[in-house]
C-alpha cells in the first residue's frame, strides 16, 4: 500500500458488552480475510485471543487487524470496554484517524461510552455512531439517538464534531443499515459500515516525503524475532535494514537498525520491504524500545509527543510468599523473580506503576479488575506470591491530600433498590440522578470514593440475587474523607497446622461460613471462614474425634457438612482487610492474617 489516500485507520470504541469485538469479527469475515472453512470453524470471538479474555468474556488488550475493501486497506483497532483497561484505549487512539462508537440499542450511552468518546474527540478523531443490537425486544432506538446527541453536545471540542453519521446494526448477524429498517429480519450485510469507513473517515494526514517518524504505541513478543514495536508511521517511509534513531522518553537518542518490517493482514503479520506514512506496522530489531518512544530518521531525529495516560487509582502490595507452605506449588517465588516479571509487564501495560517496598512491591493500576487480571496472569505463569488489600492512590494538591472518586451507575429491579441504597449510604455515596428504564428497572448515578468500591460488587450481587448491573468510571479527586467502617464480619482463624477433619469442621460450621473442606492443609494464622459476629475467632479445625471402646448409635452417625464456599480471586481480594494477606500460588488461593502468631496479632492491633 503505497498511497496514504487508500488507507483508513479506525478504532472501535464502546462500553463493555456493546458489541465491539463481534463487529470486528463480522468485518473480518465479510472481507474474506479468512477461508470459508476457517470462519465456520471459529464461531467464537476471533479478536479475543487470550485465555482470560475467553474465560471472562471481555477484551483486555487492544489489538490491531486489517482488512482490504476494494482498493482500500482498513486498519482496525479493537479496544477494551472496561474502565480498568482504559489505558489501552488511550494509547491506541493515537494510531486512528476516526472511531466507530458502538452503542447498545437498549442500554444507550454508559459511563465508559462517555470516557472513550471524550478521549476520541479531544484527539480530533472523526466519529461514526453505530446503534447495535436493534433486534433486542426492549430496544429504545429513538431515545438512544437523543441520548447520544446529548453526549456529543456535552463532549464536543468544536462544532464540526456535532455532525456525525448514524448507522444501525445487528453485529451478531453481520447486518447493518444506513437508516432504521422496518424489520430487523431484513437481509443485509456490513457493506454500509465499509462504505461509511471509506467515505466518512478521512485518510491519514501525513507526508511521505518528510523524514521518518513513528510513535511506538504497542509491543509484542516472539520467540524467534524478539520484540515487535507497533505504531502508525506518521511521516516518511521505512525499509528493512534501515538505520534509525530511537528517541527515549528522557530525550536520549540511541542509534538502532530495523531488521524486518511487517504489515497487518487479518490476524497475521506479513513481512514487507517498505512501508509508507499512514499505515500501521510492526518492526523488529530494536530490543530496548518502550511504549511512548519515537523511532526517527537518523539524520533528522525529531520526537513525537509522549502518550499521556491517566494516573492509577488503586494500589496493592505484591511480594514473595512468606507462609509456612511457601515454595511447594510455584516455580518462581523469590523477590528478584517477581520483580523481573513486573518490569517486563511495565513495558506493555502502560497504566501500571511498580515501586519497591522492602522485599516486595507496591503495584498500582486502574481498578480491582486491572490488578486481578495481572495477578491471575502471574499465577498461570507459575509465580507464587502474596498480595495485600487494595488501597487508593492519593495525591497532594495545594497542601491537601486528595483521594480519587468514581461515578457509579447502578441498574436494579425496584424491589432491590432499598437494599442497594442502604449499602451505598454506608459507603458515603451521593446520588446525582435517578430514572426509570423502559424495562421497569431503576437506574441511578452516584458519586462515591474509589476506596468505598472495594468489595462492593460482591455485596450488591448477593443483595440483589445476582441481578444488578453496575459500572464505574473515574470522576476526579476530592479531599480525603474519614475512615470507612468495616462492613465485613470477623474471620475464623486456624490455631494449629495440619489437615482439617470433618469432625472439627462440623463444630466450626456453627460459628460461621467455612472456606475450606475436610482434608485441606492449613497452618496457624490461616483464615478458614468468616465468623457470624464482629471480631475474629481462633478455632482448631484439625482436631480429631477422641476414640473410646464405647459405641453408641447417637455418636457414630455420619457427619454431614454444609458445602464450603470456594472464593474466586476477585472475591478473595475483596474479602481481605488491612491486617490480612492473600497467598496466591498456581494451584491454591489461601487467606491468612499478616501476623500468623496470635500474640503478635494482639500486640500489633493495639498500635
Amino acid at each position: 500500500m503505497k498511497d496514504p489516500k487508500f488507507i483508513r485507520n479506525i478504532a472501535i470504541i464502546a462500553h463493555v458488552d456493546h458489541g465491539k469485538t463481534t463487529l470486528v469479527d463480522g468485518l473480518l469475515k465479510q472481507s474474506n480475510t479468512f477461508r470459508s472453512n476457517q470462519a465456520e470453524m471459529d464461531q467464537s470471538l476471533i479478536m479475543d485471543s487470550g485465555d482470560q479474555e475467553h474465560e471472562r468474556g471481555i477484551t483486555i488488550t487492544a489489538k490491531q487487524t486489517s482488512v482490504y475493501y476494494g482498493d482500500y486497506k482498513i486498519n482496525i483497532i479493537d479496544t477494551p470496554g472496561h474502565a480498568d483497561f482504559s489505558g489501552e484505549v488511550e494509547r491506541t487512539l493515537n494510531m486512528a484517524d476516526g472511531v466507530i462508537l458502538v452503542v447498545d440499542a437498549q442500554e444507550g450511552p454508559m459511563p465508559q461510552t462517555k470516557f472513550v468518546l471524550s478521549k476520541a474527540l479531544e484527539l480530533g478523531l472523526k466519529p461514526i455512531v453505530l446503534i447495535n443490537k436493534i433486534d433486542k425486544p426492549s430496544r429504545r432506538i429513538l431515545e438512544v439517538e437523543d441520548e447520544v446527541a446529548d453526549l456529543f453536545l456535552e463532549l464536543a471540542v468544536d462544532d464540526s464534531q456535532l455532525h456525525y453519521p448514524t448507522y444501525f446494526a445487528i453485529g451478531r448477524d453481520g447486518k447493518a443499515w444506513k437508516s432504521l429498517p422496518e424489520n430487523s429480519d431484513e437481509a443485509g450485510d456490513l457493506t454500509p459500515i465499509f462504505d461509511a469507513i471509506i467515505n466518512d473517515i478521512p485518510s491519514p494526514t501525513v507526508d511521505a516525503t518528510k523524514p521518518l517518524q513513528l510513535l511506538v504505541t504497542a509491543l509484542q513478543y516472539d520467540n524467534f524475532l524478539g520484540k515487535y514495536a507497533i505504531g502508525r508511521l506518521s511521516r516518511g517511509s521505512i525499509k528493512k535494514g534501515q538505520q534509525v534513531i530511537l528517541i527515549k522518553r528522557d530525550g536520549s537518542k540511541v542509534p538502532s537498525k530495523i531488521e524486518k518490517v511487517f504489515a497487518y493482514r487479518g490476524l497475521n503479520r506479513e513481512e514487507i520491504d517498505e512501508a509508507v506514512a499512514g499505515d500501521i506496522i510492526a518492526l523488529t530489531g530494536i530490543s530496548n524500545v518502550n511504549i511512548g518512544e519515537t523511532i526517527a530518521d537518523k539524520d533528522q531525529p525529531e520526537a513525537l509527543p509522549v502518550i499521556d495516560v491517566e494516573a492509577p487509582t488503586l494500589s496493592m502490595y505484591l511480594g514473595p510468599n512468606t507462609s509456612p507452605l511457601k515454595g511447594k506449588e510455584g516455580d518462581f517465588s523469590t523477590s528478584r523473580q517477581i520483580g523481573d516479571r513486573l518490569q517486563r509487564e511495565l513495558e506493555t501495560n502502560v497504566s501500571l506503576r511498580v515501586e519497591e517496598d522492602g522485599i516486595g512491591y507496591i503495584v498500582s493500576g486502574r481498578g480491582e479488575l486491572h490488578l486481578s487480571v495481572l495477578i491471575e496472569t502471574l499465577r498461570r505463569e507459575g509465580y507464587e506470591f502474596e498480595v495485600g488489600r487494595p488501597q487508593v492512590v492519593t495525591i497532594e494538591q495545594d497542601g491537601q491530600t486528595m483521594e480519587p472518586v468514581e461515578e457509579l451507575l447502578v441498574e436494579v429491579a425496584p424491589e432491590y433498590f432499598g437494599a442497594v441504597s442502604q449499602e451505598l449510604g454506608t459507603r458515603r455515596a451521593i446520588m446525582l440522578k435517578q430514572e426509570q428504564t423502559s424495562s421497569g428497572a431503576t437506574r441511578s448515578t452516584y458519586i462515591m470514593p474509589t476506596r468505598a468500591l472495594i468489595g462492593l460488587r460482591n455485596l450488591l450481587l448477593t443483595a440483589t440475587k445476582g441481578t444488578i448491573i453496575m459500572h464505574s468510571l473515574p470522576h476526579g479527586y476530592q479531599p480525603l474523607g474519614a475512615k470507612l467502617q468495616q462492613t465485613r464480619n470477623g474471620a475464623l482463624i486456624a490455631t494449629e497446622a495440619g489437615a482439617t477433619t470433618a469432625y472439627a469442621l462440623d463444630a466450626a460450621a456453627a460459628r460461621g461460613e467455612l472456606f475450606v473442606g475436610p482434608g485441606t492443609t492449613v497452618y496457624q494464622g490461616m483464615i478458614v471462614g468468616v465468623y457470624n459476629r464482629q471480631g475474629d475467632l481462633d478455632i482448631n479445625v484439625c482436631r480429631g474425634k477422641q476414640l473410646t471402646n464405647m459405641r453408641t448409635s447417637s455418636s457414630d452417625g455420619a457427619i454431614q457438612l454444609t458445602p464450603f464456599t470456594n472464593l474466586s480471586l476477585e472475591q478473595s481480594i475483596d474479602f481481605i482487610e488491612n491486617d490480612e494477606l492473600l497467598e496466591v500460588t498456581p494451584k491454591s488461593l489461601r487467606l491468612r492474617k499478616r501476623f500468623l502468631d496470635p500474640n503478635l496479632r494482639k500486640r500489633n492491633s493495639k498500635k
